[in-house]
């Protein structure tokens, strides 16, 4: 899925933030995460994610989908370019022939001059970064190309597939989604009995939609990933076992909640969510596996609707000891 940026979308872009052209634009990185700066020009905002020492992010149901591994954006003014890449040429540690193919591509008017420093204040110097985290992707080799200069307001050359864009910004903040433990409340908890019937439920207050914003300051361009839990799917952890509903995947009540608390008086009663043992555990127990399905979408510059992305799932173990009920003959 790609969505379609028109220029239009770019040209409202103004520049600006604090260190302009630096390799990291805004700082961060405070105990609780809500605001980070990665080694790059995307800023992520994770104040609405989700919190916790179980937190962890989800994984794509989407076979081979991955957020992009390297990205173009902004990087140098023409004073930081030069300061940059003298230094290299001057070492002569590149060769020759190398160095002086740069003087006359930066330098020398094939195309650039002077560094652009005519233009500065005017637009900036566009460089690779690679996401973090990904620095052995062999995706992270796909951004090759030289530095090349972009003006305000104007969109990055056409031939750049690798440019960020706001859907790439969604697709990077989809990595930094964060999302509750699916550890489900359980009754009876712990122990239950074969052919007894368990509930199992989620509470409100763990599951609701959580998000993260990712931006490049110095574009004022922006996206927000969010994810809304949609279904809890039980796997008891064995064959010998039924689950309520048939299907394993409990859908999401109104209030938010995943499935209902056992109350006193639902002993018969089948729970709307749960599970039933047909054997008994033995001396060891079963690892029942709950997974929360979580729909994920994204809206943000030069978008006027949600935007799909694949849909992420998270889940977690938890030991269940099944016994067998014993009958007394008198």
């Amino acid at each position: 899925m790609v969505l379609a940026v028109s220029p239009t979308a770019w040209a409202g872009w103004t520049p600006g933030g604090n260190n302009t052209g630096s390799e990291t634009q805004v700082g961060g990185g405070q105990k609780d995460e809500t605001l980070s700066a990665n080694a790059g020009a995307v800023v992520f905002d994770r104040s609405k994610n989700g919190t916790g020492e179980s937190a962890g992010p989800v994984t794509s149901s989407a076979a081979n989908w991955t957020p992009p591994a390297c990205y173009y954006a902004p990087k140098y003014t023409p004073d930081q370019f030069q300061k940059h890449v003298e230094p290299t040429w001057e070492s002569e540690s590149t060769g020759y022939q190398w160095d002086a193919e740069q003087r006359d591509r930066y330098v020398n008017g094939e195309p650039y001059k002077d560094f652009n420093k005519d233009k500065a204040g005017e637009g900036y110097w566009w460089d690779s970064y690679v996401t973090e985290g990904r620095q052995g992707d062999p995706g992270a080799l796909d951004c090759t190309r030289p530095y090349f200069w972009v003006d305000n307001g104007d969109p990055p050359p056409a031939d750049v597939p690798e440019a960020i864009t706001p859907e790439m910004l969604a697709q990077l903040a989809y990595a930094e989604i964060r999302v509750p433990s699916t550890k489900v409340e359980l009754a009876p908890e712990g122990t239950t009995k074969v052919n007894l019937p368990t509930w199992s439920w989620l509470d409100t207050a763990k599951f609701k939609p959580v998000s993260v914003t990712a931006s490049v300051p110095l574009l004022d361009v922006e996206a927000t990933t969010t994810a809304e839990p949609v279904s809890l799917k039980i796997e008891p952890g064995t064959d010998d076992a039924t689950t309520y509903p048939a299907s394993g995947e409990c859908e999401i009540n109104a209030d938010g909640s995943i499935g209902e608390p056992y109350a006193k008086g639902k002993a018969d009663e089948t729970p709307p969510c749960g599970v039933k043992y047909l054997r008994s555990s033995g001396d060891g127990s079963y690892q029942l596996q709950a997974t929360i399905t979580w729909k994920i979408h994204w809206t943000g510059t030069g978008v006027n609707e949600d935007q799909a992305l694949p849909d992420g799932e998270f889940g977690a173990e938890q030991d269940v000891i099944v016994q067998e009920i014993q009958a007394v003959n008198r």
